[in-house]
């Protein structure tokens, strides 16, 4: 099997690359049957050697995703990430119009789909911005309404719990579209039937902050790849012409 992974940056200390939805970063005890996870290709692209991975992404999630090439470098982005100096920017469709923009201010549990048990739990500090970047109502009867509204939405965490992007946007009332454990089915089926390919519609698009041996300001981006692309397709030419660039940017399928 070719290397699902798309090199994006690679320089003497890091490496980041483009995985694609479906793809697990690493092992997971939930998942024991999998074999393929996005840490061994990239220790293929990295010519054997190990990896340090920065960051997570679940695996229904697409995009930028980092590594380090030596564990000096994952120590010192390991220590940016904790205090918050690394902005990660998410893309997503969402259903229902969303507000032009707002903070989601809403402590969260670790457990985020078992509610049992939940007073054992305790709840920690999670913060989301987001920005919507589009609108469009398309005439299909989904849950009793003549027709349906969804948003393109830009997402910027300022903590990183888990699923936190797909529960903040479920607490607001704008579940992502393909999220089977906190959106709403009929319209993860309409949007797999009309386009042939399950898949959340959560992007990772760009990670901004300092370079771990020379200090300087960076920012990685990465364009969404064609599974997502084509579900864009529901906003039209015109309403997507004022979004940001990497919108209009396509990856290779990888569906």
């Amino acid at each position: 099997m070719p290397n699902p992974l798309l090199e994006i940056h690679r320089d003497t200390h890091l490496l980041a690359v483009h995985k694609p939805a479906g793809l697990l970063v690493h092992r997971s005890p939930i998942d024991r049957h999998e074999t393929e996870f996005a840490l061994q290709y990239a220790r293929e692209l990295n010519g054997g050697e190990h990896v340090y991975p920065i960051h997570r992404l679940d695996r229904p999630t697409s995009g930028l995703l980092l590594f380090a090439r030596d564990p000096d470098t994952a120590s010192v982005l390991g220590k940016a990430l904790m205090a918050g100096e690394v902005r990660k920017t998410y893309l997503a469709v969402v259903r229902g119009w969303t507000p032009e923009s707002g903070v989601i201010d809403e402590p969260l549990r670790d457990k985020a789909v078992d509610r049992r048990d939940v007073s054992e739990q305790v709840l920690r500090e999670a913060l989301t911005r987001y920005r919507r970047l589009a609108i469009t109502e398309i005439a299909v009867a989904i849950e009793g309404y003549a027709s349906s509204r969804y948003s393109l939405v830009e997402l910027c965490p300022e903590t990183g719990r888990k699923h936190q992007l797909r529960r903040h946007m479920q607490h607001i009332s704008h579940p992502m579209v393909g999220d089977t454990n906190y959106g709403r089915t009929r319209h993860n089926h309409y949007f797999a039937e009309r386009f042939g390919c399950t898949r959340l519609m959560l992007a990772a698009t760009a990670l901004s902050f300092r370079h771990p041996a020379t200090g300087e300001p960076m920012t990685l981006t990465a364009a969404p790849e064609q599974s997502f692309m084509e579900v864009l397709s529901i906003f039209g030419e015109a309403e997507l012409a004022s979004v940001p660039g990497i919108v209009r940017e396509r990856l290779p399928e990888l569906c």
